[in-house]
């Protein structure tokens, strides 16, 4: 199968909008599988982990591959969830395209808009298609308008529905003008009703309109009232879609199978192949300022990036691969070029969810899981050795919430630590770090929600029982003010001591994570240890020195020092940076910073003034209202996050339970002097108790 007839597409959305019941209906249909599997029962093929099924939501993001009209497309279903947020913005990472669901009833919520804000991030084409419109209260036309005015999705429309809710048929195909029901599941081409002839006519102008403004050929066609082929339909929009000028916009409704056909028609005739994706940009291993680029053809260096990894009873570790270029076979050496280190590559797997088909190579454009690597996870780079590149790596939340755990006995804990280990490796916006003064375990993640799941999978995977703590707000530390400092580090206990000076200047650096800087001249420290400088400084960072939190936005420069001859060591400068970075840090005005959510409340009128008043009461601030449906609002605001526990619950009991809402990680921001004193209060009755 050629390049130019593969497809990389996601399927992703809000939750609840139901992504997995449309990939299920692709599965059906391309005939991966021969029962439709429902998220309700817990029966859907993409959601196979025993948690997916408990819940009836996605967790992971599952890989499938499927055939529609000769055309080879891997498909990856990802979560809504926002605490899951990492499966989607790594799948992200590596698709040609997106399928963007949205649900009739609900149309654009917070966490649509958060999956759209991804997709441009990585620039991924991409289309809508407005599912659920068999439900009560659905509304095409105004899903349309919302794409428009809340995330400027310029929106095209190419189907109409046939009806709404309980009258929903089918859909009007505004390119061939023809009405496509769905009796039994399969499309029958009729006549379009004709109460809604005007209708489609209209909005076939529209479609035309848009075309004609990128596509001249069409342009000429239209002025001269010709008639305008199919095909040159399907060109135009490919064009566009390719190019993000806009988002061509479906509906149906997956549950009750109508008109998922027609959106695997428009997968294979508007998506992006790789080839039109064109060739992939690294870096230099050895010169940041110089680039490679890489062409997906199958005589160019391999290239690939690894971003996803799970851990799989049957074969092991799995590593998730999009290759870019060239050819990669079993048995193959290639190289890490995140870590520097050879992989050899054991087995190529094409996954079918829960099955798996063996290949002997891949080629360029395609997803598969890689087993046998040791050392490759998520966002690494693997390139031909021969031809080495850095691709652009997957972009990594922070987590914002915090659990303590215990075991009920200490042959317990070297097990937990082994499996939080593996865990920790399959989902980076997952870590684990060991309080130094308590000597407690401390899992940080997304969202109690998160670490709910990491917990349950830790005894039914795992067979690990924990004692879990209360959830609690993951703080980080930073500074407010510029500080220097020299330390020196001075050990004689007989025979070789330790040496090391340095003069270290720290300055707060928001919102742009660490920085070293060397400004060592003449050799006042050897080069060879100023990587151990910055290795003891990342140390100091990691188990932070108020209160034991990470660290961040803090930029050091290694301005002079001295060494010994003799006592001098790697070791020696590794520790004197270390302690010397705290006491620098303890002198630069330290403060806490803690996660503020973006809130999205949907309410009805009668409510809104209660739901506002008690954000205020939690630090929270309105930064818009917007119309959401007669009668309801959408209330657009920021809070702490240490001031939404049990915020669930308020909701409900301030709207009768009538209103709705979602919050995801926004920022993090100066935590107020007052609260501060009192974290830190608490931090200390933790440690003196430990």
């Amino acid at each position: 199968m050629g390049i130019t007839k593969s497809r990389n597409i996601g399927i992703a959305a809000h939750i609840d909008a139901g992504k997995t019941t449309v990939t299920e209906r692709i599965l059906f249909y391309t005939g991966i599988t021969r029962k439709m599997g429902e998220v309700h029962d817990g029966q859907a093929t993409m959601d196979f982990m025993k948690q997916e099924q408990d819940r009836g939501i996605t967790i992971a993001s599952a890989a499938i591959s499927c055939k529609w009209k000769d055309h080879d497309i891997n498909i990856i279903d990802t979560p809504g969830h926002v605490d899951f947020t990492i499966e989607v913005e790594r799948s992200m990472r590596v698709l040609d395209g997106i399928v963007a669901v949205f649900c009739a009833v609900g149309g654009v919520e917070a966490q649509s808009e958060t999956v759209w804000a991804q997709a441009d991030r990585y620039r991924v084409p991409r289309f809508a298609f407005i599912n659920k419109m068999d439900r009560t209260g659905a509304d095409f036309f105004d899903v349309v308008n919302q794409l428009d005015k809340v995330i400027e999705a310029h929106p095209v429309v190419y189907q109409i529905p046939i009806g709404a809710e309980d009258n929903f048929t089918g859909v009007i195909d505004l390119i061939t003008m023809k009405a496509i029901l769905f009796p039994e599941g399969d499309p029958v081409e009729a006549e379009i009703p004709a109460d809604l002839i005007e209708k489609a006519k209209e909005m076939r102008m529209k479609l035309i309109d848009k075309l004609s403004e990128y596509n001249d050929e069409m342009a000429d066609l239209y002025l001269e009232e010709k008639k305008i082929p199919e095909e040159l339909f399907h060109t135009a929009t490919r064009d566009c879609v390719i190019r993000s000028l806009f988002t061509p916009v479906f509906c149906g409704s997956a549950y009750k199978n109508v008109a998922v056909q027609p959106l695997l028609d428009a997968v294979i005739n508007y998506m992006p192949s790789p080839l039109n994706k064109g060739a992939v940009t690294g870096v230099d291993l050895d010169d940041e300022t110089k680039t490679h680029r890489r062409e997906p053809t199958a005589s160019a260096p391999f290239s690939g990036l690894a971003f996803k990894v799970i851990t799989d009873p049957y074969v092991g570790q799995q590593t998730f691969l999009r290759t870019y270029s060239g050819v990669l076979k079993a048995g193959d050496t290639v190289l890490n070029a995140t870590t520097g280190k050879k992989e050899r590559i054991g087995r190529i797997l094409r996954i079918k969810a829960k099955d798996r088909t063996e290949l002997l190579e891949v080629g360029p454009g395609d997803i598969v899981a890689l087993i046998g690597l040791k050392e490759t996870f998520t966002g690494h780079t693997l390139c031909d050795q021969e031809h080495p590149l850095l691709l652009e790596t997957v972009n990594i939340p922070e987590p914002v919430i915090s659990i303590r755990l215990e075991t009920p006995g200490r042959n317990e804990l070297e097990k937990l630590h082994q499996s939080l280990k593996k865990l920790s490796q399959e989902d980076p916006s997952f870590r684990v770090r060991q309080d130094e003064r308590t000597n407690e375990t401390i899992i940080a993640g997304m969202g109690e929600l998160h670490l709910e799941i990491i917990i349950d999978r830790l005894k039914t995977e795992f067979n690990v029982e924990t004692i879990a703590g209360k959830p609690s707000v993951e703080y980080k530390e930073t500074i407010s003010k510029e500080h220097q400092q020299r330390f020196k580090h001075v050990k004689q206990t007989g025979g070789k001591g330790q040496y090391a000076d340095i003069i270290i200047r720290i300055e707060p650096n928001p919102g742009n994570g660490f920085e070293f800087i060397n400004k060592i001249v003449g050799g006042a420290i050897p080069s060879n240890y100023i990587p151990a400088v910055r290795k003891g400084i990342e140390d100091a960072m990691e188990n932070g020195i108020l209160a034991d939190y990470q660290v961040v936005d803090v930029r050091v420069s290694l301005i002079d020092g001295s060494y010994h001859a003799v006592d001098s060591s790697e070791n020696a400068f590794r520790t004197c940076a270390r302690n010397g970075f705290k006491e620098a840090f303890r002198n630069a005005a330290p403060l806490l910073m803690e996660p503020v959510m973006a809130v999205d409340i949907a309410t009805p009128d009668d409510h809104i003034g209660d739901l506002v008043g008690d954000l205020s009461k939690r630090r929270g601030k309105v930064h818009d209202m917007r119309r959401y449906r007669k009668g309801s609002q959408k209330i657009e605001a920021e809070a702490p996050l240490n001031e939404l526990f049990g915020y669930a619950t308020a909701v409900r009991s301030l709207s009768s339970g009538r209103a709705s809402y979602s919050m995801e990680m926004d920022r993090f921001a100066a935590l107020p002097g007052d609260l501060m004193e009192s974290v830190l209060k608490e931090a200390k009755e933790r440690m003196e108790r430990g």
